[in-house]
């Protein structure tokens, strides 16, 4: 084989996923998400063993649930550019140490606010570890159909993960203690670390201008700011309050600023091009939205099956189970919807599938019922993973193959803003809606009602203390509060999921297979190499002919030379004898 074959065999290898067995590296990111899908629903089923524990306030608990979103979010972008420098792979190994070390810590928490620093250090270990899967993928999967394939199976991965992270939290709530939900990462750390060391292959980006590292922490201070603000006004607090007003104010001016600083960048931390593309802006826009009503119902769920129906932490694990099961089976039919209705029907079909399971979800009350609880959770997760893959596909495919680090960071940055914001937004609207259901109790102190307003947990709590009728008063009362509120929080969430639909008929009507920029790039590579290959080898066929020919034809003049000496010398002999 040639050097030139060879050379355009080298360069198919490096398109088709940098010379390593892509789906074997498939296998390796999902382990990765997996981890981190775990983790981010493990918590939701032991948030009351929390509370009854550590005993944290009302916005110690809210710090705890929202930490990991928020630095999460916050540091998505930072990382994302940093791996498409200085390495992918090393960038997610580096996460993966942390993951480990934070999980300890937070197992091993003595009080609240080691919890919430904790929380925060896997927050920064999930923003090392989320956008690298994404942009490694992105680049080990050129061919859209392909990698649409292997976002399917990266998302139902994912509901997996959602899936396992309940029932894991469930089986150990009942046979250890709280701490015992953060451990379950430091095994899968112990097998990620050297796996990853060897299969993955290392990834880079652009190189090109120095880090904006002040313009990512513009960003973050300016997402907490305004999620501050949210909480605050959720917590009943004065809307024309100073640490209100203020919070909203400066994080708002922040944002602003840091748009305006990547605009005038010469390299800046995020291009902002790209939301110039129709289909990236509005497939971040749907990320957000669907994350933002998804999240907070989640953990309110869950809390209304442990603290309303009294469900163990077990069977509140099983219970959510057919939300993710449906999640999985969308996201593994994802890449032949996309192609069958294109990426605009999908991600607009699964907004209104889930809206219609949102308002499913209102008739749940102070009675288990189980069909409408398995219908709706079916619909939820079948709806919400086929418009999460929708919007995930498009974005991935609008963006240019040297900035996937950078457009992953958008995507997962969306993903936990909106997760983040969604926790303080229908939180805040639950505490709002529930709160005054407990004024006025008859029998009940007004400090005693003042504390039950925090949770439902804490009102029971307060509850057992009173004892008597003023107890059962407040029992009942705190548990139709509670109902109404996610009553009120349902409606809410269907409203966000409505507008994300009236949102996903900017996206494309049709899904185009072939080939990504980088990819047609690649693959223009190495047709031309191939062309001058067989170019060489024509010619080398050509030249060799030609000096066979040339060969022969002197071989038979010296043949025919050979065969005239004896004529000759006989002629001569003839002569001389005459």
């Amino acid at each position: 084989m040639s050097g030139t074959t060879t050379a355009a065999t080298a360069l198919r290898r490096r398109a088709a996923g940098a010379g390593a067995n892509r789906w074997v590296v498939l296998v390796v990111l999902c382990v990765s998400l997996l981890l981190v899908a775990v983790d981010a629903t493990v918590l939701h089923v032991a948030v009351p063993a929390v509370t009854e524990d550590l005993r944290p306030g009302a916005i110690e608990l809210l710090w705890i649930v929202d930490t990991y979103p928020l630095v999460c979010a916050s540091l998505l972008i930072l990382f994302g550019t940093l791996g498409d420098r200085v390495g992918r792979r090393r960038i997610l190994l580096l996460g993966y140490g942390l993951f480990d070390l934070a999980s300890a810590l937070a197992a091993f928490s003595p009080n609240p606010q080691t919890l919430i620093v904790a929380r925060a250090l896997l927050g920064v270990g999930g923003a090392m570890i989320m956008p690298a899967t994404l942009s490694i993928l992105r680049q080990v999967f050129p061919d859209r159909r392909e990698r649409a394939l292997a976002i399917g199976v990266w998302s139902a991965v994912a509901a997996v993960g959602a899936a396992v992270g309940p029932l894991l939290g469930g089986f150990l709530l009942e046979h250890f203690w709280w701490g015992s939900v953060f451990l379950v990462n430091i095994p899968l750390m112990l097998v990620s670390l050297p796996v990853g060391r060897l299969l993955l292959p290392e990834s880079t980006g652009g190189h090109d201008g120095p880090w904006d590292v002040a313009g990512s922490l513009m960003a973050a201070a300016g997402l907490l700011g305004v999620v501050l603000a949210v909480k605050r006004l959720g917590g009943r607090e004065p809307v024309t309050g100073v640490w209100t007003v203020l919070p909203l104010v400066v994080g708002a001016a922040l944002l602003v600023a840091f748009v305006r600083r990547q605009r005038r960048r010469a390299h800046p931390l995020v291009d902002l091009r790209m939301f110039g593309r129709p289909a990236f802006s509005t497939s971040v826009g749907c990320i957000v939205l669907a994350m933002l009503a998804l999240v907070g119902l989640e953990l309110i769920a869950a809390q209304y099956l442990q603290l309303v129906l009294r469900l163990s932490p077990l069977r509140t694990g099983l219970r959510l189970l057919p939300l993710t099961f449906a999640a999985m089976a969308a996201g593994l039919a994802g890449e032949r919807m996309l192609r069958r209705f294109g990426p605009r029907r999908m991600v607009c079909s699964g907004f209104l599938l889930t809206a219609v399971a949102v308002l499913t979800l209102t008739g749940m009350g102070g009675r288990d019922d189980v069909a409408l609880l398995l219908t709706g959770f079916v619909l939820l997760g079948f709806g919400l993973e086929t418009t999460l893959f929708g919007a995930y596909e498009s974005m991935l495919s609008e963006a240019p193959a040297e900035q996937a680090g950078g457009a992953a960071a958008i995507g997962e940055t969306s993903y936990q803003l909106g997760a983040g914001i969604g926790i303080a937004l229908l939180g805040s609207v639950m505490n709002a809606a529930y709160a005054p259901g407990l004024a006025g109790v008859p029998g009940v102190p007004a400090e005693s009602a003042a504390a039950a307003s925090h949770s439902l947990g804490e009102a029971y709590d307060v509850a057992a203390r009173l004892g008597g009728p003023a107890g059962g008063a407040l029992r009942r009362a705190a548990r139709d509060s509670f109902v109404h509120g996610l009553h009120v929080t349902l409606l809410v969430s269907a409203g966000l999921l409505l507008l994300g639909a009236l949102m996903a008929l900017r996206l494309p009507r049709v899904m185009q297979c072939g080939e990504t920029g980088d990819a047609a790039e690649i693959g223009d590579t190495v047709k031309t190499a191939e062309i001058r290959d067989t170019a060489k080898t024509a010619e080398t066929a050509e030249t060799a002919k030609t000096a066979e020919t040339a060969e022969t034809a002197e071989d038979r003049e010296d043949a025919g030379g050979a065969m005239e000496l004896p004529a000759q010398r006989e002629r001569e002999r003839s002569r001389v004898s005459a």
